[in-house]
């Protein structure tokens, strides 16, 4: 028995060394990559950024230090907002808030054609929404160190945008950006985030759109995963299941926060194909078990992914997917399944359930 003891003593300490070399190398790493971004690749980011040194450097993930300033010039800024803007329109918010918890007139809340009832829903919403965004880390819950910058990004968000208000999900995002950038800034790569096609398809619920975008998911699902797309076509399990939750909160809320900014990493550098590429390579991590599923197992599965899904390994698996499909790449064949829906009154036959 002792010396059972002792082995079961060694083996526990080379497991604690193997760690901590493990980590020293990765801390190590990270380092020398901050080192590379800051010297390097942020003072030539226009000439640097899109070259095969820094694609593969961003690919292994861009260290904490300097993500947020990554995030924000690939985002970019085409909306040309201002801290000064954001400042107006959280203003404007207060101002709206403060109204309701006093009762202030219907006429004083009504503007742009959106009436008072739909502003406070709004509001409440926005309230409900925050209390669920992230809940392990305590950070965003009311008395968090976070909730005040997340609940003014968001208010001054349903000012900046009344057309499109709060939507369920938008937390998630402003929530990962503040994690990352001051106010203003997470402010202003959140607007501008939002507004790209995609995001906008979704958060504006245009369910035309919504279903090309499904359409040429299907396209490259069928192509890279023929077993497991002919399963879900078997139990008749359609994309917006699954996807609409992963699109809606850019896999913030469904995959661990460590490997959704990960995947936020690429997906500023890659646009919106990456999204779709990672909702194959987890498809693709996970095909063995889901051809051996009903659709009900697969939907609650695809729903509540694992909580300790490793970085490398899903990443591993997302580099297999190869996001071309008889020589189009993911831009043209939307746009082909786009320009096909708008040709005929009932839509693409792609789109067809």
């Amino acid at each position: 028995m002792v010396v059972q003891a002792k082995k079961r003593e060694l083996k526990e300490a080379q497991r604690r060394r193997r760690q901590l070399e493990e980590r020293c190398r990765l801390e190590e790493s990270i380092g020398n990559a901050v080192l590379t971004w800051n010297n390097e690749i942020l003072p030539n980011w226009e000439t640097m950024w899109c070259s095969r040194k820094v694609r593969d450097l961003w690919w292994q993930g861009i260290p904490p230090s300097v993500r947020g300033k990554v995030w924000s010039l690939a985002i970019g800024n085409e909306l040309n907002i201002t801290h000064e803007l954001f400042d107006i329109c959280l203003a404007r918010a207060k101002e709206r808030w403060r109204s309701f918890s006093t009762g202030g007139s219907e006429a004083e809340n009504e503007d742009a054609g959106f009436s008072a009832a739909d502003r406070e829903a709004s509001l409440e919403l926005i309230k409900l929404d925050i209390s669920r965004t992230f809940p392990n880390l305590c950070i965003f819950q009311q008395g968090g160190p976070y909730h005040d910058m997340l609940h003014s990004i968001l208010g001054a968000y349903t000012c900046y945008r009344p057309d499109v208000g709060y939507v369920q999900g938008m937390s998630f995002i402003a929530a990962v950006l503040i994690l990352n950038l001051d106010s203003a800034d997470a402010f202003i790569a959140f607007s501008n985030l939002l507004n790209k096609p995609c995001q906008m398809a979704f958060f504006r619920v245009d369910h035309g759109l919504m279903l090309t975008y499904f359409a040429a998911f299907e396209v490259f699902f069928e192509e890279n995963l023929p077993k497991l797309f002919a399963h879900f076509k078997k139990n008749n399990l359609t994309p917006d299941i699954y996807l609409i939750d992963w699109i809606f909160t850019l896999y913030s809320k469904s995959l661990p926060l460590d490997l959704a900014c990960r995947i936020w990493d690429v997906f500023c550098r890659d646009g919106e194909g990456f999204l779709f590429r990672t909702a194959l390579g987890i498809l693709k991590l996970f095909e063995d078990i889901l051809t051996k599923m009903d659709f009900i197992h697969i939907a609650q599965f695809l729903t509540r992914l694992p909580d300790d899904l490793p970085s490398e390994e899903v990443f591993a698996s997302i580099a297999t997917i190869q996001m071309q499909s008889r020589n189009r790449k993911w831009a043209q064949v939307l746009t082909a399944l786009q320009k096909d829906s708008r040709d005929t009154e009932k839509g693409s036959p792609s789109l067809r359930h």
